[in-house]
Order: structure tokens, then C-alpha cells, then sequence
């Protein structure tokens, strides 16, 4: 027989039928997961530490949270309420720029939220908001509805890849990886290598290079 699939958490009640009174709100427990995770990354997020932080037991915790994925679940899905929606201005490509720019911004803040964006993508009560907002402002675009939603899973996933390049470029890893490889464009033996960072524009804005780079997918994508 089949494992029985538990409904995401918000299909369930904030608190069991059964026991004492709620002493604690969901919004609570997430809130102090993500000061926890903003604080200390999102490794050090567990039933256990943010029970302490609320100054009770982990134990009460699962009366709430049914485990730390649907707690992820939550944090993930907290962070899209500081999005601003505002109604759809007629061009569908600056309004769905306008849509990553705040994205950005809204993973700028939260480090460790490009990863779950990309591992384990929720959609809860605000990311449903998003997503309304994304397919109001396709509405009158000619695509199939199965490529709009494409466009949205395109949307977070570039700009939660864009957000997590910008912390690897300052990495000294990553710097020496860029002095390789010009020293491989100058040596000769690799001339198509050598073409490409000669045409490439060093005066060109990381976040212009998003927006010609994601403009150009959801173009793709949409058709």
C-alpha cells in the first residue's frame, strides 16, 4: 500500500484539535526561523534552536510544525508578502523585470533563501499572490497557459541563480578562476576563449546583464 501524502501545511489547521490552548501563531515560529537563518544561515535553522529562541521546548514546536521541511515550507513562502504588486502596466516584459528586481532585493536580504528557491520551491498563500500577479500581467499574452507558469518557475529560478553568483563573485575561489582564465585567453591556444572576454563589456552592469539575460528567457519561453 501506498505511503499517505500529508496536504502541504497551510491545507492544515494551525494547531491539532486536541490539547492545550495555542500559546504560539505559525507566523511566529517562522518569523523566528528566518531571524535565525538571516543570523546564522540556513544550516543552523532546527525544530530545536527555534523553539529556543521562542523560550519554549522543540517538543511544543511539532504541535504547530509538523517537521522542518514544512517549517522551510513556511520561511520561504514569508518572504514573498514584501513583494509589491501593483496593477499591470501594459508592458508585460518591464513588469515582469520589476517582479525579479524585488526578488532580488527580497533574497538580498535573506541569503540563504536563492537555495531553497531552487532545491525545494514553495508556493503558499503569498507565493499564490505572486503567481496571480505574474499571470494578470500576461493575461492578454498570446502564450499557452502551461508556458506562463514555465515563465514564473524561470523567473525565481534565474534570479535566485543571479543572487547566488553575485555572493560567489566575491569569493577568492572565484577570483582566482577569473585570473585563470585570462591568463588561458592571452596564451594563445584557445582564440575563441580570448574573443569572447575581448567582446565581453567590463563596463556593463551585473544588473543589466540580468535584465538582458532574463528578458531573453522569458521571451524564449512565452514565445
Amino acid at each position: 500500500m501506498a505511503a499517505r501524502k500529508e496536504p502541504v501545511i497551510w491545507m492544515r489547521p494551525e494547531q491539532a484539535p486536541v490539547g492545550r490552548p495555542a500559546e504560539r501563531s505559525r507566523a511566529e515560529i517562522t518569523t523566528a526561523a528566518v531571524e535565525l537563518a538571516d543570523q546564522e544561515g540556513i544550516e543552523a535553522v532546527s525544530m530545536r534552536r527555534v523553539a529556543a529562541a521562542l523560550g519554549t521546548g522543540a517538543a511544543s514546536l511539532y504541535r504547530y510544525v509538523a517537521t522542518r521541511d514544512d517549517l522551510l515550507d513556511l520561511m520561504t513562502d514569508s518572504t514573498a508578502a514584501a513583494y509589491d504588486l501593483p496593477a499591470p502596466s501594459g508592458d508585460w516584459q518591464a513588469d515582469l523585470l520589476e517582479i525579479a528586481r524585488q526578488a532580488q532585493r527580497i533574497m538580498r536580504r535573506h541569503p540563504w533563501l536563492p537555495t531553497l528557491v531552487i532545491t525545494r520551491p514553495a508556493l503558499g498563500p503569498n507565493g499564490i499572490d505572486l503567481l496571480e500577479h505574474l499571470l494578470d500581467v500576461l493575461a492578454d499574452h498570446p502564450a499557452e497557459p502551461a508556458r506562463k507558469l514555465e515563465a514564473f518557475a524561470l523567473l525565481n529560478a534565474l534570479t535566485a541563480l543571479s543572487v547566488q553568483n553575485e555572493s560567489a563573485a566575491t569569493n577568492p575561489g572565484a577570483q582566482r578562476q577569473s585570473v585563470y582564465l585570462r591568463h588561458v585567453a592571452t596564451a594563445g591556444t584557445h582564440p575563441r576563449i580570448a574573443a569572447l572576454l575581448a567582446a565581453t563589456s567590463p563596463d556593463e552592469a551585473p544588473d543589466d546583464q540580468f535584465a538582458t539575460v532574463l528578458t531573453r528567457a522569458l521571451t524564449g519561453v512565452l514565445g
